[in-house]
């Protein structure tokens, strides 16, 4: 496969890491963004195998930065072939147990990174791919279909992101650019580590019949197939990845 430029976002850490080193290690020339974390974005530049990869920084609720970022991406790589849309937050707001503002403000901040944030990231890297062609991929997640009873809003969002990639690879495909989406229940990562290294971290891993939580690398494996050239057809699919936890 000849190499391609590819942007990760939320690529300090967790899933985004993980799939910025696996491109990177077929070959891959890799932009690294991140929000508000340039130590960790230069700890992972630094192990990424090969050349030619960079580091780009944007709040994903910021439009214009979303632009700048998008735009570095591209001229720091010589191109932009590949998309993968991982950056989220996840805050806690039980609907019981927050006040009205906060359940306000709780909405407000995790639609705007987790899916127009996404949605802004994705038209900004369509500018660069109509003429080319590409690969987008989302990552969503299980609490998509199961629900997210204390983090409602994150639930929604990645709902959300799964009909907007749906819409993009049927806006897209005429393009030459097949959208996609991983749906991953737990993974070791630090956003799950607080669930995990609770009480309830045992009920968690013992969802999945083989009784334990995915990991970050499972889940790199499954968007670097999405975004080969090999899986054009899989264009609209949302891939489930969750150790049979939850089967929909």
């Amino acid at each position: 496969m000849a190499q391609r430029t590819v942007l990760v976002t939320g690529a300090s850490r967790g899933i985004g890491r993980a799939v910025a080193e696996a491109f990177a290690r077929q070959g891959d020339r890799v932009a690294v963004h991140h929000r508000g974390s340039p130590r960790l974005a230069g700890q992972v530049l630094a192990g990424l195998p090969g050349g030619g990869h960079t580091v780009v920084q944007a709040d994903l609720a910021d439009a214009e930065a979303v632009r700048k970022m998008v735009s570095q991406a591209h001229a720091d790589l010589g191109g932009l072939d590949v998309l993968v849309n991982n950056a989220g937050i996840y805050l806690p707001h039980p609907v019981t147990d927050v006040s009205y503002q906060e359940w306000q403000d709780a909405w407000r901040e995790t639609l705007a990174v987790n899916l127009t944030g996404a949605a802004n990231v994705t038209w900004c890297a369509v500018q660069y791919m109509k003429e080319t062609g590409g690969r987008i991929v989302n990552v969503t997640s299980r609490g998509a279909y199961r629900g997210e009873p204390r983090h409602p809003a994150y639930g929604a969002s990645k709902a959300a992101l799964n009909s907007f990639g749906q819409s993009m690879a049927r806006a897209l495909a005429p393009l030459g650019i097949a959208v996609a989406s991983v749906a991953p229940g737990y993974v070791a990562t630090d956003m799950a580590s607080q669930d995990l290294n609770s009480p309830r971290g045992a009920e968690i891993r013992a969802q999945s019949p083989f009784n334990r939580i995915g990991t970050p690398e499972e889940i790199a494996a499954a968007v670097v197939y999405l975004a080969s050239p090999e899986a054009e057809w899989a264009s609209g699919a949302v891939l489930d990845l969750n150790g049979a936890s939850y089967l929909r």
